[in-house]
């Protein structure tokens, strides 16, 4: 069990605060219109993606089991099914996202060793595919593999407490200082001003809600693992709204930093047309032309996002880690050093391809996810006997009012949404992969 309700939150919110926020969400609003992106993406984190981390939380915390145990435990074995599709969303994320973490380490040591590259494209290629990619892939999944062999209190807990006021402070000194550059109004005004076509656009909405939930872990079994180590006094709706709030505040206070940087050098025309790897190209070429102050604010860039990143891999990586344990009985080193190297090996084929990377972001990260909720919300709302009472243990007594209305928004509200976002999703994975 985790040792403390601060080491809980922390380790909940270094789930949700990851790469996602810092590089999957400046990209994804950037192609999503600006403003209508993000206003859609806070809808979805708070009408759907606190309802479902209460879910996974209250599922977790009724059977202290892993993904896999816990559906079985509650709903049969009719139910064991989605709980490995959470650990093999978990697995698959994971493993390209260890890659580009790599990036985020080579990214900051280039800003300590030699400065930023003038030829920026050249050295996201250099960076981004090949043996480099591969040995600095080994190197992240070999800490997070650490980090879970170490366990709950050890590893987890006391990894999240150390490394994420790390990443806040150094994120809100970033957006101070970009607020300073002339012409960032620009790049306010393109992240912050909504365009109403957007708002409808169904790609649009399908993309902000994949990344709400991308974001704060829920659709993975990541939730419903660090729920398994809950005692019964938590009070879940509370928890899951701290999560959630610190998860939005990074993933916007980011895009305080990103934005202004890339309209202040004219670098917008880059990232309106982004592909994945984007963010890497104009944003070292931002800090390269900005001389030894740009190798400073770089370095605490990549820095940040690489402190993000490895408390979202140890999340994703415990996931796999808690079903060996709990289904084949391995003891937790085993089960971490196995864990790590599946992984491991999977993100050697992103690293030698970003195609290979792409497809993984598309299938794992958007339509396994979207599929997920789904599976969680029916799952909650429909076979958990007494969902509510579950939830309402350890809430204080206003919240436990609101309880029955929270049960109705997961039974009758989100699984329509759900299932046509899903549609969209696999629409348009099947369209990337076949292209």
């Amino acid at each position: 069990m985790f040792g403390s309700r601060a080491g809980f939150v922390m380790a909940a919110v270094g789930s949700a605060v990851g790469l996602g926020n810092m590089w999957r969400f400046p990209y994804r609003t950037a192609e999503g219109g600006g403003a209508a992106f993000v206003l859609l993406y806070l809808a979805m984190t708070f009408l759907i993606g606190v309802p479902m981390m209460v879910a996974e939380f209250g599922v977790g915390r009724r059977t202290r089991l892993s993904s896999v145990g816990a559906l079985r435990a509650v709903g049969g074995g009719v139910w064991v099914p989605l709980g490995y599709l959470f650990v093999l969303t978990s697995l698959l994320i994971v493993a390209y996202l260890s890659v580009i973490t790599g990036w985020t380490i080579r990214y900051a040591l280039d800003g300590l060793v030699a400065g930023y590259s003038a030829t920026p494209g050249a050295r996201y290629d250099e960076v981004s595919t090949g043996s480099t990619a591969v040995l600095f892939h080994v190197l992240v999944m070999g800490v997070t593999t650490g980090i879970v062999w170490l366990g709950v209190k050890k590893g987890i807990e006391r990894a999240s407490l150390i490394l994420m006021p790390i990443l806040f402070l150094i994120l809100i000194s970033l957006a101070v200082w970009a607020a300073t550059l002339d012409g960032a109004g620009s790049g306010y005004a393109f992240y912050l001003t909504p365009s109403l076509s957007a708002l409808m656009d169904p790609v649009v909405i399908q993309g902000a809600a994949s990344q709400a939930f991308f974001s704060l872990s829920v659709g993975m079994g990541i939730m419903l693992t660090y729920g398994s180590y809950l005692s019964g006094k938590e009070n879940l709706v509370r928890e899951a709204v701290i999560v959630s709030l610190a998860d939005f505040s990074v993933a916007f206070i980011a895009g305080l930093v990103v934005f202004p940087v890339i309209f202040a050098l004219g670098l917008s025309d880059e990232v309106t047309e982004s592909t994945m790897g984007a963010l890497f190209i104009s944003l070292p070429s931002a800090f390269g032309e900005m001389g030894a102050i740009g190798r400073v604010v770089g370095v605490s860039f990549f820095v940040a996002l690489a402190l993000a990143s490895i408390t979202s891999t140890v999340s994703l990586l415990e996931v796999v880690g808690a079903v060996g344990i709990d289904e084949f009985k391995f003891t937790r080193r085993t089960a971490a050093l196995l864990a790590g190297a599946l992984a491991t090996v999977i993100g050697v084929l992103a690293a030698m391809s970003g195609d290979v990377l792409g497809v993984l972001d598309k299938v794992a990260g958007e339509f396994f996810v979207v599929v997920g909720v789904l599976g969680m919300s029916l799952f909650f709302g429909w076979r958990m006997t007494e969902p509510g009472g579950e939830v309402a243990a350890g809430a204080s007594p206003g919240i436990a009012r609101s309880v029955p209305a929270l049960v109705f928004l997961i039974r009758y509200i989100i699984p329509p949404v759900l299932a046509v976002l899903a549609w969209v999703a696999f629409r348009d994975m099947v369209n990337t992969v076949a292209g």
